[in-house]
């Protein structure tokens, strides 16, 4: 650069004069790399949305069925005291004795097929929710590296298929995870909303009429309650689920991978047992973190009683009638089917992505 006079731009120095403001000649000579450094960011976030997309496949199909349950527990339970079960048995509604009881009752009137009543909807959602998610976390890390004096983010994606999260401090990667559920969150909450009244529906004592599918859950939902207060009804109990839950969920994953990587190594030394481990113990962790917000928000979303109250009213609520044992209801089947689903979505992710790399 040094050695070409000025003028031998000539006819292009409307293009090459703001490159070399304020850039040595190293960075100069590295300016032909800026459009491949643009491909290249593309083709990592096409890989992180692609990889989300398949780990969030098949961790719907190992895991609905027990969703299912875990939302018809919270719903109608046995330990839902005073008025509210009083009026539930006097309707001749089912109200279940525990986890068993309702998966043993739904399989003897519904059929196998009733355990995966509604998938369909969850099973895009959770593509399209795990492809968000993975997405954001990458390029939150990227951003937090940046906030604490690393690479730019545009030019650390040149390098996004080498694992740079070795150099990343827990701290960091959990705050990327808190960040990434931020984000999922707004398209997890119509998705749910759907998934919960087509599972509540079975159900003799929910208040809804009976919906033919997802579409039509979402029609009559917009065209009678609307998007926001309607689509969007218990947005706030999805948020306070989606970013403490995700911020344990990526944290314990990568806390596991940082103590199983080999002295030496990389995490690009793991194999899939390790993924499915650290996959493993997030599930169980995410769900651990702040479960009553999931309960919160199936009652505000499957519930006419609850429609139009918020968050806080809506706790107190099953805090006095029920308790903590009604906030924390289905927990133990959901930390037991989180299990295997988590693993399935970290060790897909993961083997995804060496694949297209």
């Amino acid at each position: 650069i040094e050695q070409r006079p000025l003028n031998s731009f000539q006819g292009q120095k409307k293009y090459a004069l703001p490159l070399l403001k304020n850039l040595d000649s190293s960075d100069v000579l590295q300016q032909p790399n800026l459009c491949k450094m643009s491909e290249s960011s593309q083709h990592s976030s096409l890989k992180d949305f692609l990889a989300g997309t398949m780990g969030g496949f098949a961790a719907k199909l190992l895991d609905y069925p027990l969703d299912t349950v875990k939302t018809l527990l919270q719903v109608n339970s046995a330990t839902a005291q005073g008025a509210a079960a009083s009026s539930a048995e006097g309707s001749g509604a089912v109200v279940y004795r525990g986890a068993w009881h309702c998966l043993q009752h739904t399989v003897e009137n519904n059929g196998i097929r009733g355990l995966y009543k509604g998938i369909s909807s969850p099973l895009l959602g959770s593509m399209a929710e795990n492809a968000v998610l993975f997405w954001m976390y990458a390029h939150c890390k990227r951003w937090i590296a940046f906030a604490s004096g690393g690479v730019d983010p545009i030019v650390a994606s040149k390098t996004a298929d080498q694992d740079d999260d070795d150099n990343m401090s827990l701290l960091q990667l959990s705050l990327a995870g808190a960040g990434a559920g931020f984000g999922a969150a707004f398209v997890l909450t119509p998705v749910e909303l759907v998934k919960c009244r087509l599972q509540v529906q079975n159900s003799l004592s929910s208040g809804f009429r009976a919906y033919r599918g997802p579409m039509d859950v979402i029609v009559q939902t917009v065209k009678t309650e609307g998007i926001a207060r309607g689509l969007y009804r218990g947005h706030a109990s999805t948020l306070l689920r989606e970013i403490p839950g995700n911020f344990v969920w990526y944290g314990t994953y990568e806390g596991v991978c940082k103590m199983m990587t080999p002295v030496d190594g990389t995490k690009a030394d793991l194999g899939p047992s390790a993924h499915m481990l650290g996959g493993a113990a997030a599930g169980v962790g995410y769900w651990t973190a702040f479960y009553p917000a999931d309960t919160v928000k199936s009652k505000i979303q499957t519930n006419p009683d609850h429609a139009g109250k918020g968050f806080i009213e809506t706790f107190n609520v099953v805090l006095r009638q029920e308790g903590m044992r009604g906030l924390y209801r289905g927990w133990g089947i959901t930390a037991a089917r989180a299990a295997p689903a988590h693993a399935a979505i970290f060790a897909v992710y993961e083997y995804s992505l060496k694949l297209m790399s």
